[in-house]
């Protein structure tokens, strides 16, 4: 729970005492590797924050394929926000890759949290700019950038997953066959 701590602590400032408050309105939670975190089609008010593991969140579509849409490392969030924001049906699975401890977080927290500390809505809003920027940049990438361009955005947004996480599922996330990725990765390892 430390990087959750951690967290917290670096977006506004909080006492023990407060920190204690917020701990005790908080669920951790261990998710084993392949476990589900969330299905499609359920409702989620929740919002999971990687305190160690890594996560992903896909979408399977008509034909039965898996979209990767998001992997969360350590200190990542990761939710499938339209259900916890509006109130619909999950359109994602969450998955836990590997063996995975989340803080499970709720609006009745970062309500909580905002009246202990109201400086967190500010930073509540400046995570959101960098998630809907950070999704600008992957739409504009899959739409323009080459394979390589993308594997290589994708080592420098998340550099320690590579050896964490199945080839198949970088494929599936950088929107490319498998048998693509190798030939980007011998390319990168042959030319740089």
């Amino acid at each position: 729970m430390q990087n959750f701590v951690n967290h917290l602590r670096k977006q506004i400032d909080l006492s023990d005492e407060q920190i204690e408050i917020i701990l005790n309105h908080i669920t951790i939670k261990k998710f084993n590797r392949g476990e589900m975190i969330l299905n499609a089609g359920d409702y989620s008010n929740d919002y999971y924050f990687v305190e160690e593991g890594v996560i992903r969140s896909y979408i399977i579509d008509d034909n039965g394929k898996e979209h990767i849409v998001q992997f969360g490392t350590e200190n990542w969030i990761v939710s499938d926000r339209n259900s916890a924001m509006c109130k619909q049906e999950a359109k994602f699975y969450i998955q836990a890759i590997d063996e995975s401890t989340l803080v499970i977080l709720n609006d009745d927290v970062n309500e909580l949290i905002t009246n202990l500390n109201p400086d967190y809505v500010k930073k509540q809003v400046s995570l959101l700019q960098n998630h809907i920027r950070h999704m600008q940049d992957r739409i504009t990438s899959l739409l323009s950038a080459t394979a390589k361009t993308r594997y290589l955005d994708f080592i420098k947004l998340y550099p320690t997953i590579t050896a964490k996480v199945p080839q198949w599922m970088i494929a599936s996330y950088l929107g490319i066959t498998p048998e693509s990725l190798s030939r980007v990765r011998k390319d990168i390892a042959s030319n740089g």
